[in-house]
Parts: C-alpha cells; sequence; structure tokens
C-alpha cells in the first residue's frame, strides 16, 4: 500500500514541475515585460492555501490537474497600464509562447540527465530477419541507419516509431557500413501474425553507447526533437482515424501509468533506475504538453498566437470582446473534451 501512495506522490510530482514550468514561462515574460501578475497557481477550481507577495498571490487549487498564471487584462479590457491587453503585439507574443517554450526547455534539461546517465541507442543493427525486406536488400547485423526517406534517424527506437507512422509505405534507407555511405530502397511486408507491416531490421534499445559533453548536447537536442515529432505524429494518426480516441489518455491515465511504471522500476532494478525512467516520462510529458499548446485551438496558447499573429498583419487590434467569446466556446469545447479523457481513464481503471 505505501509504495502504491509512493508511486502516485512521484506521478503527481512530475506532472506538478512540467505544468508549473509551462506557467513559469508565461510568469517570468509577463514580469519581463512589465505585465501585472494578480496570481500564479498549480491546480484548478477553489484554492486549499496561498500567499501574496507583492501584486501576485500565488495559490493551490482543489484539483491538482493544471495550473495559471493570470495576468491582468487578459481576458477583458483593463485601465491598468501594465494590463496585458496593453502591451505590444511582441511583448504579447512572448508571453503567450513562453509557455510552450519553457516546456521545450525542461525536457532538452531532462534528456541532457538521462543522456549523462545512461547515453543513447545507436541505430546499429544487431540483425535482420528472414524473409523480410531488410534481408533482400542487403542489409546486415553492424549496419548503422542514419536516414529513412527524409528523416535523419539518431536513435534506435526512431526506426520503429517511422514504421509505425508511416506503416505500409516505401522507403528509402541510407546506412552506414565501414564507415561507406549506402542507399537502398524497399517496401515493408505485412506480417500476418502481428497485424504490423515490418521492416525485418533487429536493433536493441538497451544497447546505449555514452559520449561527451558536446555528443549529449546535441542528442539531447535529437531527444526533444524525437518526442515532439512523435507528438504530432499522433495527432496526425487520430485526425485521420489511424488511431480511435478510446486510445487518447489524460491526466488520471497518465499519473496511472506514470505511477505504475516507478513502482515496477523500483522492485526490479532499483531506485536508479526509477529515476531514469521518471526522466523519461517527464521529457515525454513536457514535449507533449509544448506541442499541444501550440496547437491552433482557442483558448490554448496556439489559439491565442493566431489572434496575435493576425494583429501583427493587420496592424490593429482584434476586439477583446469577440476574441474573448472565442476564447471562451474554445474553453467550453477543451472542458468538453477533458470530461471525455477523464471517463475513458476512469473506465479502463476498472
Amino acid at each position: 500500500m505505501a509504495g502504491r501512495i509512493l508511486s502516485f506522490v512521484v506521478a503527481f510530482f512530475i506532472f506538478s514541475i512540467v505544468i508549473l514550468f509551462h506557467e513559469l514561462g508565461h510568469f517570468l515574460l509577463a514580469k519581463a515585460n512589465g505585465v501585472k501578475v494578480n496570481e500564479f497557481c498549480l491546480g484548478l477550481g477553489p484554492t486549499i492555501c496561498g500567499i501574496r507577495r507583492g501584486e501576485t498571490k500565488y495559490s493551490i487549487k482543489l484539483f491538482p490537474f493544471g495550473g495559471a498564471c493570470m495576468m491582468e487584462g487578459e481576458d477583458e479590457e483593463s485601465p491598468d497600464e501594465r494590463a496585458f491587453g496593453r502591451k505590444s503585439v511582441w511583448a504579447r507574443m512572448s508571453v503567450v509562447f513562453a509557455g510552450p517554450f519553457f516546456n521545450f526547455i525542461l525536457a532538452f534539461v531532462f534528456a541532457f540527465i538521462l543522456m549523462s546517465c545512461i547515453g543513447y541507442d545507436k541505430p546499429v543493427l544487431t540483425g535482420v530477419t528472414d524473409g523480410f525486406p531488410a534481408q533482400e536488400a542487403g542489409l546486415k547485423e553492424g549496419d548503422e541507419i542514419v536516414k529513412i526517406n527524409h528523416l535523419s534517424i539518431h536513435f534506435a527506437r526512431e526506426i520503429s516509431y517511422y514504421s509505425t507512422f508511416h506503416a505500409g509505405e516505401t522507403v528509402e534507407i541510407t546506412y552506414l557500413r565501414d564507415g561507406k555511405k549506402y542507399e537502398t530502397t524497399f517496401t515493408p511486408k505485412l506480417d500476418q501474425e502481428s497485424g504490423r507491416y515490418l521492416y525485418g531490421i533487429n536493433y536493441n534499445v538497451n544497447i546505449r553507447e555514452k559520449g561527451n559533453i558536446l555528443i549529449n548536447l546535441k542528442n539531447s537536442f535529437y531527444e526533444l526533437r524525437y518526442w515532439i515529432y512523435s507528438t504530432i505524429q499522433s495527432l496526425r494518426m487520430l485526425i485521420t482515424g489511424k488511431v480511435s480516441a478510446n486510445e487518447l489518455m489524460g491526466p488520471v491515465g497518465i499519473v496511472k501509468n506514470v505511477g505504475d511504471v516507478f513502482q515496477e522500476s523500483v522492485q526490479t532494478d532499483g531506485y536508479y533506475w526509477a529515476f531514469l525512467n521518471m526522466l523519461n516520462w517527464a521529457i515525454l510529458l513536457s514535449a507533449n504538453l509544448g506541442v499541444m499548446n501550440l496547437l491552433p485551438i482557442p483558448a490554448l496558447d496556439g489559439g491565442r498566437l493566431v489572434f496575435l499573429i493576425v494583429e501583427a498583419i493587420r496592424r490593429k487590434r482584434i476586439d477583446p470582446n469577440k476574441e474573448g467569446m472565442v476564447n471562451l466556446v474554445g474553453l467550453v469545447i477543451l472542458f468538453g473534451l477533458m470530461f471525455v479523457v477523464l471517463f475513458n481513464d476512469i473506465r479502463k481503471l476498472f
């Protein structure tokens, strides 16, 4: 029982860090641009506790999913000279964009720590499967995949993700063998047993290579790119119907999964590997939150950026009341989606 409680505490802690860092981006850029911040909070709903420091109230809300940096004049007209709406369009853009950007920074920092601890999974083949396209194309153990079509490959797991996101598509593979670069083209084969299109390429993501600081910094960028790419491609598959909406996971599902991984890691590998697994989850969640918030949906940062870009092009601000109504509609739709996802998460618990 104690282990289960600890796993959920760890999951909530990771979730909170990712959200707080997002809101911290808004907060710091708001302060830098002279915008008055009325409240900075973790969670949503009624306030459990809070303190006031200067003009800003720092609080914790009842529902631990979410957070906010509430600025003066953000969603309504305000006579205050330090109101968000009275700042230049470029200042407002920087404040809005800072949240997702800080999520990318956090993911990059965590990725660097992870790379420094265990290295990276170099995309070197451990073999090929008989009767599949990779063997027929002449690939063999020891070859290093460096590109699939137009996507450069830096990690072994990127091969699997590309084949999933582009199932059945013909691929042009660029690989290294004995220091020389070669190219080959083939079409994946449908494996009747798994129902998946496979290249027949074998590799081991647990075989990792450590690098120096510069290599780790470079690979941390590629790790961030990997999760951003994965999030975007997953959204594409959801929109095109290749992934069912039932597979969506909300905060409850995420907390449960993170908690399960933590508990299993502690039991099988110890606290050090549990820590590394939590780092990996934090990278995924932070990159995911950054991408999702940049979607051009009203009430999200991406939706606000759309209004600001239009304003910058027109050189005239859109009526705040109309913008507020659009954001309100978007907020209602988002809460409706959150309710559906929450119901789906709870249903999966039983």
